[in-house]
């Protein structure tokens, strides 16, 4: 299978070269990744500036932008021949709940998805990770059972691995995305001429992390696997907002 790989860590990320070492074993694989980290860029694209793409001394290919960015430049015009799949990742931290919204791992898969392709993200969950290989033998048995059973095509998969031994993993479980409280409150400090400067201070505390969501999947040592769908339409919602219009 072609496979293009990308993330938002950074083409120099361990991650990321784990992940190419196993998947391209077994697959034909290309890296187009960001050449900074990207944490937190969500999807977005670099408009205002030109975008070069560089090949480094390992084959991989570094581009100055974002990782949707780079998902897009692939395939839309550097690569030959369309890739079958992209996966991001291996992320250096989890995506889990309402991380996914600013995600640039999850990105890139989206952007793959709005380019017509299956696509997965997947994420260590723990910044300081240690067995990315764990997430790499995961992702290398999903993307067998994806070449008899698809994705839908509105849909991606994001797969969130407990930073553990691959013999201690439990298995695998489907969940929805958990919910996490309000973050905390912006640090305020100074910058080398007195001026005021602010931090984004820490991620709020899980609000909506029982059973069946990805937070307790992974708390309790199951990868979490969480369908999404690339169409944030609410179906569920358009009858009423008929209503709700017709009332102006």
């Amino acid at each position: 299978m072609r496979i293009l790989l990308s993330n938002d860590d950074s083409v120099f990320a361990k991650g990321l070269r784990v992940l190419h070492e196993h998947l391209s074993q077994q697959h034909e694989c290309v890296v187009v990744a960001p050449d900074r980290n990207c944490s937190g860029a969500s999807n977005a694209l670099s408009l205002l500036q030109p975008l070069r793409i560089q090949e480094m001394d390992n084959g991989f290919f570094m581009v100055n932008g974002t990782p949707s960015d780079c998902v897009h430049l692939a395939v839309n015009r550097f690569l030959e021949e369309d890739p079958q799949l992209v996966v991001s990742g291996i992320n250096h931290g989890a995506n889990l709940g309402d991380d996914v919204v600013y995600s640039g791992t999850v990105a890139a898969a989206t952007e793959g998805r709005y380019m017509g392709l299956p696509a997965i993200a997947v994420s260590l969950a723990n910044k300081d990770g240690k067995h990315f290989e764990t997430a790499a033998l995961v992702v290398l048995q999903i993307i067998n059972h994806l070449a008899e059973h698809p994705l839908p095509a509105d849909q991606i998969l994001n797969i969130n691995v407990p930073d553990v031994p691959y013999a201690e993993l439990k298995g695998l479980q489907v969940t929805r995305q958990g919910r996490r409280h309000r973050s905390e409150s912006m640090v305020k400090s100074e910058d080398a001429f007195g001026r005021e400067i602010y931090w984004y201070g820490a991620v709020g505390q899980e609000q909506d992390a029982g059973e069946g969501t990805d937070f307790y999947a992974v708390a309790n040592n199951y990868c979490s696997v969480t369908p999404i769908s690339v169409d944030m339409t609410a179906y569920q919602s358009l009858d009423n907002m008929k209503d709700w219009i017709e009332k102006l």
